[in-house]
């Protein structure tokens, strides 16, 4: 903390200095204080996050400012990422000259407009400005080699490789064999979906409006019916619904392989969806703003960047860019709804959040077993257990029954039956979810644990619970129902090893503080039983009748029970 407030101060004062030799040098009389303090107000907003407020300040200063390349620089992305990538441009454009400035992103940019405009002669000299000042071994040199090779593309209309790049080398390949309208483009797409390495979902949209651009509307009905309505990503989910409904035309209004702009922002799509999965969500959503300005009409990609949003607790960003969803794009005006729930539950709590949900439903034309599978879990989690089960039934009546969705949506009810200690229906749920999908280690894990709790198949159990174990050895969930199941079967030792494991991963959790505490106990360490049975008492997950049987146990120990 100490070492920030050093910096910026030693920032300021070298600021200072050198803007008091500039006025004595020069007659220049553009810098004054006033810029200084709100050009450094733009810097803590950018550094927030707060870009617009970062834009607003930067606006207010003087082009003197901006003869200094790392100011200018954020300035830059500061644009960006508000979206305004044309004037990010026209910026560059009107201080290169000057400032020589010569970083990667101000000449990917420089690129980026140069392809926009068609002026693929133009991109080259670009790339090699890019080429000069990128960091070899990053994701720089992956964009430098993917604009190098779709820029040959565009001018040679021939397919230009990129080898050594795995899996996204394949993904590269589908879209320059999609450009040129080759037969081949089918099986690329095809290959990547029924790849078992990575999860290649997202181009089932492209397989299909590629099918649908080549009129192969039956194989693309064939396609969808085998998509499942309750765990597809959302783009998967909407594509489902728009060949459900015979929108064909809709594909083709978002994305099309003919154009140029249109399969760079997809790839500029995964980059951004690169740097969020190493959670640098900043970064993400500066290339998603590119991608954007490439093909603002591919408007579902928004929801990165609301995903973004909202891993960064930057709320009123994130309702900004979910308005972008309308009423009319069906299961993505529903992840709005579901956003703004998610946003009132934490502001304003159960009531307010459930009160605004159950309006927006009333007048919500889109209707999917999504919906109702989403709204079985909200009520689960507000513990309204009638009501989650009123939703689950209604999703299961309009699924496949054989379907892994169906397997999940059982366990799901079940759950809710346990905890309702409707133990019969509960038990059937989950036998029959076991049924579906046999093995399933949270279903096993689940069943064997409510078994524990009642004092029941302790035995067939303990063998459910080793198998889910198997599977998820590093599940303090499943560690912390094994060692639970050795606890009733009187194995201290063993008991004692599981348990440790699951506190170490999970050391704040009540019900592994109070399964240690009884271990701790069973092996005569009553200090330790106490200690950990005191930090039940200190958790405000604990509930009232968890806390009373501690308060019982503190006082008696386990000699009653």
């Amino acid at each position: 903390m100490y070492f920030r407030i050093f910096k910026i101060l030693f920032i300021i004062i070298t600021f200072l200095y050198h803007s008091s030799s500039f006025s004595k040098t020069t007659e220049n009389q553009d810098f004054n204080q006033r810029y200084l303090s709100n050009y450094f107000s733009a810097l803590v907003s950018h550094k927030n996050g707060d870009d617009e407020l970062a834009l607003k300040y930067f606006n207010s200063t003087k082009s003197i400012l901006r003869n200094y390349p790392i100011y200018f620089d954020r300035y830059i992305k500061s644009l960006v990422l508000e979206n305004n990538v044309e004037k990010a441009i026209n910026q560059i454009k009107f201080f290169k000259s000057e400032n020589k400035i010569n970083n990667f992103q101000a000449n990917l940019l420089l690129t980026i407009d140069s392809i926009k405009k068609n002026k693929f002669d133009k991109v080259n000299d670009h790339l090699l400005d890019m080429e000069r000042v990128l960091v070899p071994g990053t994701y720089e040199e992956i964009i430098y080699q993917i604009l190098k090779s779709f820029n040959q593309l565009f001018l040679n209309k021939k397919i230009n490789e990129i080898k050594n790049y795995g899996k996204l080398g394949k993904i590269l390949l589908a879209f320059q064999y999609c450009y040129l309208e080759d037969e081949k483009t089918n099986n690329y797409f095809s290959d990547l979906l029924n790849s078992e390495s990575g999860d290649y979902s997202r181009y089932l949209f492209f397989y299909l409006s590629n099918l649908i651009s080549e009129k192969k509307y039956d194989t693309a009905k064939i396609i969808s019916l085998k998509i499942d309505p309750i765990n597809s990503t959302l783009l998967i989910s909407q594509s489902k619904k728009w060949i459900e409904k015979e929108n064909f035309d809709n594909f083709s209004n978002i994305f099309s392989c003919k154009s140029e702009n249109d399969i760079l922002a997809e790839l500029f799509f995964l980059i951004s969806n690169l740097y969020s999965s190493q959670e640098d969500y900043k970064i993400s959503n500066f290339y998603l703003s590119i991608s954007n300005y490439l093909n603002p009409k591919f408007k579902f990609n928004l929801s990165l960047a609301s995903e973004n949003f909202y891993l960064m607790n930057q709320d009123l960003a994130l309702k900004k860019i979910i308005k972008n969803f309308e009423d009319k794009d069906g299961i993505y005006y529903w992840y709005r709804i579901k956003k703004e729930f998610e946003i009132l539950k934490e502001s304003e709590g159960k009531e307010k959040s459930l009160s605004f949900l159950n309006l927006k439903l009333k007048n919500l034309k889109f209707k999917s077993p999504k919906i109702y599978f989403d709204l079985g879990n909200i009520y689960k989690g507000f513990e309204e257990y009638h009501k989650s089960i009123n939703n689950y039934n209604i999703a299961l009546n309009e699924i496949n029954k054989e379907s892994e969705s169906y397997a999940d949506i059982l366990y799901r009810r079940g759950g809710s039956y346990e905890r309702l200690k409707d133990f019969e229906k509960a038990d059937k749920d989950l036998l029959s979810s076991l049924k579906l999908v046999p093995d399933q280690p949270y279903v096993l894990n689940y069943l064997a644990y409510s078994w524990l709790e009642r004092k029941i198949k302790i035995d067939q159990s303990m063998k459910m619970l080793l198998k889910a174990y198997e599977q998820k050895q590093s599940d303090p969930y499943i560690i912390d129902s094994v060692g639970w199941a050795y606890y009733l079967t009187e194995d201290y030792e063993s008991a004692e090893r599981y348990l440790k494991k699951a506190l170490l991963i999970m050391p704040e959790d009540p019900i592994v503080n109070d399964h240690y505490g009884d271990v701790m106990w069973k092996l005569d360490k009553k200090l330790q039983a106490n200690y950990y049975w005191n930090a039940v008492l200190s958790s405000d997950e604990a509930g009232d009748e968890l806390k009373e049987t501690i308060n019982n146990k503190l006082l008696f120990g386990l000699t009653n029970m």
